[in-house]
């Protein structure tokens, strides 16, 4: 049985970067999981995300770079202030300016540089480098 859909979704994603995969399909398909793949594309880790229709949930048709080391979900979702930033990024990413946290804010899912420019807090919910 399925719990996290983000959780499953990265990792099916991680798993077929790894495996040499130009593309691999992410079921079932959340808005979180929609928008989580479009930032990660913004940076550069992954290719498009496509809808693809399925029965059951929906489907993403995911294009890999090769680009990926490590993805995954950050459980519990922490709150993080502006000041708070650069003890997570000690905590999960590799070396300063490598990587990137996701965030969901008030203002929508982003990266926590984006978090910084605008002077916004918010949960962290996955990290990728």
């Amino acid at each position: 049985m399925l719990n996290d859909t983000l959780a499953n979704g990265l990792s099916i994603v991680q798993q077929n970067d790894k495996q040499g995969k130009r593309d691999c399909n992410v079921q079932p398909a959340s808005k979180t999981t929609k928008r989580v793949l479009e930032v990660l594309n913004e940076e550069g880790y992954i290719g498009q995300a496509e809808e693809a229709y399925a029965a059951r949930g929906g489907q993403l048709k995911v294009h890999l770079l090769g680009t990926i080391n490590k993805i995954g979900v950050i459980k519990p979702r922490f709150a993080v202030k502006i000041s708070d930033f650069e003890k997570f990024e000690k905590r999960y990413l590799p070396a300063k300016g490598m990587g990137v946290l996701i965030i969901s804010t008030s203002q929508g899912i982003m990266t926590h540089e984006a978090a910084k420019e605008k002077k916004i807090g918010g949960r962290l919910i996955a990290y990728c480098y």
